[in-house]
């Protein structure tokens, strides 16, 4: 069966409340990943990388500059049929409200999906990192003649309790979902036998619980049918359960790294992660690689600094003395002299300031673009555009502050979250927010 025939479907995600401040001016999707990479950037590589040329980007909130990255940078050649397009909540005469979840968003688009040459739809999540060949998933589908497939991984029984997870019967059919169990009796009800996770393929490694990642694979007709005779409005809490009862659903297993970027917490741990020695995701696939938009910008000019366990992205000047370890450093970042950044990502600027707006920027007292000298930032993001002074220090003492909110920073899940365009002047501390009373 041609991967040819797949339509995948790409949710944008609500409002991204848990990511907020990354959210405040973008969507969750659109959020910077690994220093050069959008969430974005991950599914849609996947599809391409599988085959998978036609796909719809669903999407509500803050959704502009995830249009503009898209636009940009997914461009398929005219003979060969592929495209990525933008299907952002509208009203009409059908469908008069904004979508209200993830089923509400795929019904208020089903004309789309009724083109005679769709066979299968692919309905994926905009803010999961994994690497995933969607042909394979499509193989087991096939094979197995099913009307639904869901890709699984196994997990154990301390992640079960955040998850969704899967009953199966020998033959990898889906027979009962639980939703986030959290005792034995329920974690009992929904257990794999480890060993017909081994005769997968996959070393069970005390795992025995097969979650689901949110992935799913359709045959277009029962899509349609679950969605045109119900009023469902999410598919992992509602149209999936029903699927089961009513149709044949199928596992996928998978084993690879898979991580939901769904809190500022996961989302800052990820990326620490991508910049260690060996990461449990890689970049680097010759394979599969990660697409994003194509920049015009200059190597990065490093004078004297040290640098260990970390990503740094094209455009940065990073000066004399400066030391930065086990961090994320974005695109155009200007770090200054002596400056130390150590477990943070700084996802760095959206264009360089001309010699006429830095003369401005100092008329008016602001400290220039990028990290000042002898700055001190750990465990700590900076959105973009950000202009920190010298000799300021964000710095969230062993993590104590678990919530807090000020002028110029929030902290979330005990990171600390410098807002995008955000001005922080020479001397800054930030007390008492981040200093532990005695």
């Amino acid at each position: 069966m041609s991967v040819k025939r797949v339509l995948a479907l790409v949710l944008g995600g609500g409002r991204g409340t848990r990511l907020y401040p990354l959210t405040r001016d973008r969507s969750k999707p659109a959020v910077p990943l690994a220093g050069k990479y959008r969430i974005i950037d991950v599914p849609l590589s996947n599809c391409i990388n599988s085959g998978v040329q036609r796909i719809y980007v669903l999407t509500q909130f803050n959704s502009v500059s995830l249009h503009r990255h898209i636009r940009r940078t997914y461009t398929f050649d005219p003979f060969s049929g592929g495209f990525v397009e933008i299907l952002a909540a509208q009203q009409t005469l059908d469908s008069p409200g904004w979508y209200q979840g993830t089923a509400d968003a795929v019904r208020q688009n089903l004309r789309y999906l009724q083109q005679p040459d769709i066979k299968h739809v692919l309905i994926l999540s905009g803010d999961q990192l994994y690497r995933m060949n969607y042909a394979d998933m499509l193989a087991t589908h096939v094979a197995h003649k099913a009307d639904v497939t869901i890709a699984g991984i196994p997990v154990q029984d301390e992640a079960a309790g955040a998850l969704g997870i899967m009953r199966l019967d020998a033959n990898g059919r889906v027979e009962g979902f639980l939703e986030k169990p959290q005792t034995a009796a329920e974690l009992a009800m929904v257990r794999t036998d480890p060993s017909w996770i081994e005769r997968q393929g996959i070393p069970p490694l005390g795992r025995s619980l097969m979650a689901s990642m949110g992935i799913y694979l359709f045959d277009r007709d029962c899509l349609l049918d679950l969605l045109t005779k119900t009023d469902y409005q999410d598919f992992g809490k509602e149209v999936f359960p029903t699927a089961i009862r009513a149709k044949h659903v199928q596992l996928h297993p998978f084993d690879g790294y898979w991580e939901d970027i769904g809190t500022i917490r996961s989302y800052f741990q990820c990326n620490l992660d991508l910049a260690g020695t060996n990461p449990p995701f890689d970049l680097v696939n010759a394979e599969a690689p990660i697409y994003s938009r194509g920049r015009f910008l200059p190597p990065s000019r490093i004078g004297g600094a040290s640098i260990r366990d970390s990503l740094v992205s094209d455009g940065c000047v990073i000066g004399a003395g400066a030391v930065i370890e086990n961090s994320v450093i974005g695109l155009r970042c200007l770090i200054g002299k002596n400056v130390v950044i150590r477990d943070s990502v700084v996802l760095g600027n959206d264009f360089y300031e001309t010699d006429h707006g830095l003369a401005d920027g100092v008329a008016r007292g602001l400290p220039p673009l990028g990290i000042g000298d002898d700055t001190i930032i750990a465990g700590a993001i900076i959105d973009k555009n950000v202009r920190i002074g010298r000799r300021v220090r964000i710095v969230n003492e062993h993590g104590w502050v678990n919530t807090a909110d000020d002028d110029r920073f929030t902290i979330r899940d005990g990171v600390a979250v410098i807002p995008k365009d955000a001005v922080v002047p020479d001397g800054w501390l930030p007390e008492p927010a981040f200093v532990k009373p005695t």
